[in-house]
């Protein structure tokens, strides 16, 4: 996997930086306080942590046939209060919509954590990172 970014301040805003990736898409990180432009690195390192379960999660319980019709997971950090500011704590809350059974996807949620999510494999190291489960049609089956 190859990275990159480039510096491109403009006079409102100097810590701008586009940020391209191997498969061609780009980001505008916005690393000011403010963050008028664009996510800062660690919001879109936490971003991509929410993408990437979010993947496993989709693509586990479609092969296990549940009639999941949305999912948000949300996630909230605490960072290290000195530089480096690394995230020491993790909390994703994963919101399901749908018929599906309670099982199922708490088996899926596992599976990411465990087996398949890279980015929460890698934060794991620094982070502790929790999970809660919510459905947001009430009660699942069984």
């Amino acid at each position: 996997m190859i990275a990159r970014t480039e510096w491109k301040p403009t006079p409102a805003v100097q810590d701008r930086f586009l940020g391209f990736s191997q498969s061609g898409h780009q980001i505008l990180f916005d690393a000011s306080s403010e963050h008028t432009d664009g996510p800062s690195p660690m919001e879109a390192v936490l971003m991509g942590l929410c993408g990437c379960t979010s993947a496993d999660i989709v693509s586990i319980m479609a092969k296990k046939r549940q009639p999941m019709t949305s999912l948000v997971v949300s996630a909230v950090a605490e960072q290290q209060s000195e530089p480096p500011r690394y995230f020491n704590k993790i909390r994703l809350v994963y919101t399901i919509g749908g018929q599906v059974s309670r099982a199922a996807a708490e088996h899926a949620l596992s599976l990411s954590k465990t087996k398949y999510c890279s980015v929460s494999a890698m934060l794991e190291r620094a982070a502790e990172i929790s999970f809660e489960l919510e459905f947001a049609d009430g009660e699942p089956l069984p």
